[in-house]
């Protein structure tokens, strides 16, 4: 079992398993009390003011106390954060990066803005960790990617994976966890979408064009397309040669 499970993980490409191990790792930490939630959330105050640069990052990793939402989402971080890298992405890490890149920079954003806007800025003051919604970002870049395949929720219902999103999103309003996680994942999920896959077909401009410099830091995988193993190419005919 425990082999199984180590095999499992070093199959997993580089961005899913470093991203899976650093939430792991940090969400423990603090149910062990060994990192304090309060140096991870998001505060703007904190970051302009006082220079805490890391939490533009570690609200990220954190996915607050461990239970069954905590299983849930490890569960989407692993299976669709390494779908995406290893179908659309494969061989494209720099590109995987920058889509990541892109969908934390507008939940960020998202959430600063909000919280400046009267009557909603309660509520996305309430928003101090953005973990899930990145998750729920990658969900949704997938099922727009890959909208036909049949899936089941829990064995009660099937449906195809361009409604998994709003499913998903059903569920968590039923179990009383609040849609404006789920809805701002979409909202960064469509953003990459439509300026990566819709509006370069009509303009043919693509304005999500990683940068060299992440690209730099990737050493891209080459696709390698193997020659079958027992081909053989038979000798020209006598007669041929002769002529």
């Amino acid at each position: 079992m425990a082999q199984a499970v180590e095999d499992w993980y070093k199959q997993m490409p580089i961005i899913t398993r470093s991203y899976l191990t650093a939430a792991i790792v940090t969400t423990i930490g603090c149910s062990l009390e060994i990192i304090s939630p309060y140096n991870l959330y998001l505060n703007p105050r904190l970051v302009v003011k006082q220079y805490q640069i890391w939490r533009l990052i570690t609200n990220f990793l954190y996915f607050r106390k461990m239970d069954l939402d905590f299983l849930f989402h490890m569960f989407f971080l692993a299976r669709y954060c390494k779908l995406l890298e290893e179908n659309s992405f494969r061989g494209k890490t720099a590109d995987f990066f920058y889509m990541l890149l892109f969908g934390a920079t507008v939940l960020t954003t998202i959430v600063l803005v909000g919280g400046m806007i009267p009557y909603v800025s309660e509520s996305f003051a309430k928003i101090i960790f953005l973990s899930n919604s990145l998750t729920f970002m990658m969900v949704y870049v997938w099922s727009k990617q890959n909208p036909f395949i049949h899936m089941s929720f829990l064995g009660l219902f099937t449906f195809t994976a361009a409604y998994l999103p709003w499913v998903l999103l059903g569920f968590s309003v039923l179990v009383g966890a609040s849609a404006w996680v789920d809805l701002l994942g979409m909202i960064a999920g469509h953003a990459y979408y439509f300026l990566e896959d819709v509006y370069p077909k009509m303009t043919g401009r693509r304005p999500l064009k990683t940068p060299s410099f992440i690209k730099t830091l990737f050493a891209d995988e080459a696709v390698v397309v193997a020659r079958p193993a027992e081909v053989r190419f038979a000798a020209p005919p006598v007669e041929e040669m002769r002529r």
